[in-house]
């Protein structure tokens, strides 16, 4: 069976029809929020950054929330491979010792941990990431406002109901009280910000520099998932106020793309076919559809039917932490083996830009 499906916009597929695709042609990838699902990516990742991007010259812009922003600062590592190894490895084996009476962790202990554990993988080597020669890091945060503005649990309680009705009515109408906040890197050797590879007319926005000073708490932010971790208050360079997840505004990166001439494609590993705008449009089935914000993407995702065969029928997910509770050898076993036959996913890509089957191109 098959694992790979390919989904194209319609100005992604004409390049690809006439040029294939090369890695030269790459010039944004999209890395979304979904927790444990993007382990499931961890194979594309090490070929993509590991083996295929780096026969190209041209910069590439890496945009990421949540799990997908620690994904793409990983990217910028040296040796990426060996470091997408380790990220895996790491999530995999995350577990929480919890007193007597105790079922589950709190937020502060999560947060805690989540702190240490970033400060151990990029402890020392935040100047790799930041200066890598080619790759624009792009973190997507979500800024608390009014509610929201100062944390607090009553306040935050509020505040997401307030935030839920809003977007129901318009996704726009979000912008009240979340805000996008996009911390990116800078253009190395010229000292100056990198240009957003999207529009953000869309929605409610602003851009931050990334610097040694404020990248542990901006990744630390966009995986900073509402009621499970705390929010990161008060970011240096950045206005004051609660940063949370970048999946609340950016839940699978529904952006308004404007990939460069000379790399024309924005190119998705992604665990589903839709690209949902923002977490809170989950339940709006209609939000789901394509775009002509997208018509530069292809979007590679594992075919349903394979998922299906994978360990309880399905791609690891958080609700697994609460399924096998404490029972940590039963998870890892469970989602070691969904990652060990995601390795069919990169070998299916790496055939297919050696030798692209246009029939296997389906509309986005």
């Amino acid at each position: 069976m098959s694992a790979l499906r390919f989904y194209a916009g319609p100005k992604a597929r004409h390049h690809i029809e006439q040029h294939g695709l090369r890695p030269q042609d790459v010039g944004i990838i999209p890395a979304a929020a979904g927790g444990p699902k993007g382990l499931i990516l961890g194979p594309l990742d090490r070929f993509l950054f590991g083996d295929w991007l780096p026969r190209s010259e041209q910069p590439v812009h890496l945009v990421g929330a949540s799990i997908g922003a620690w994904r793409m600062a990983t990217a910028c590592l040296e040796q990426p491979a060996a470091a997408f190894e380790r990220l895996e490895r790491d999530y995999i084996a995350q577990h929480y010792e919890l007193p007597p009476g105790q079922k589950r962790p709190t937020a502060d202990q999560i947060s805690e941990r989540f702190a240490d554990n970033l400060r151990l993988f990029y402890g020392g080597r935040v100047t790799e990431v930041l200066n890598h020669p080619r790759y624009r890091l792009h973190i997507v945060t979500s800024r608390g406002r009014k509610l929201l503005h100062q944390g607090g649990s009553v306040r935050t309680t509020l505040g997401y109901l307030s935030a839920f009705a809003a977007n129901a009515l318009d996704r726009k109408a979000l912008g009240a009280w979340l805000e996008r906040v996009v911390f990116s890197s800078a253009v190395p050797g010229k000292g100056v910000l990198s240009p957003l590879p999207f529009s953000i007319r869309d929605y409610r926005s602003r851009q931050i520099g990334l610097a040694d000073d404020n990248f542990m708490d901006a990744l630390r932010a966009s995986c900073s998932i509402p009621f499970m971790l705390r929010p990161v208050r008060h970011i240096a360079g950045a206005p004051p106020g609660t940063y949370w997840d970048g999946g609340l505004t950016d839940y699978h990166l529904h952006l308004q793309y404007q990939p460069a001439a000379g790399s024309p494609i924005v190119l998705y590993p992604h665990f589903q076919k839709a690209v949902v705008p923002g977490w809170l449009d989950k339940a709006w089935k209609g939000r789901h559809i394509s775009s002509p914000a997208l018509d530069s993407m292809l979007v590679i995702a594992p075919d349903p039917a394979w998922v299906r065969g994978l360990p309880n029928g399905k791609l690891p997910d958080r609700a697994d932490f609460t399924r096998y509770g404490q029972d940590v050898q039963a998870r890892m076993k469970v989602w070691n083996g969904a990652t060990s036959a995601a390795r069919q996913l990169a070998d299916e890509f790496a055939a297919w830009v050696e030798q692209p089957d246009l029939s296997r191109l389906e509309p986005l």
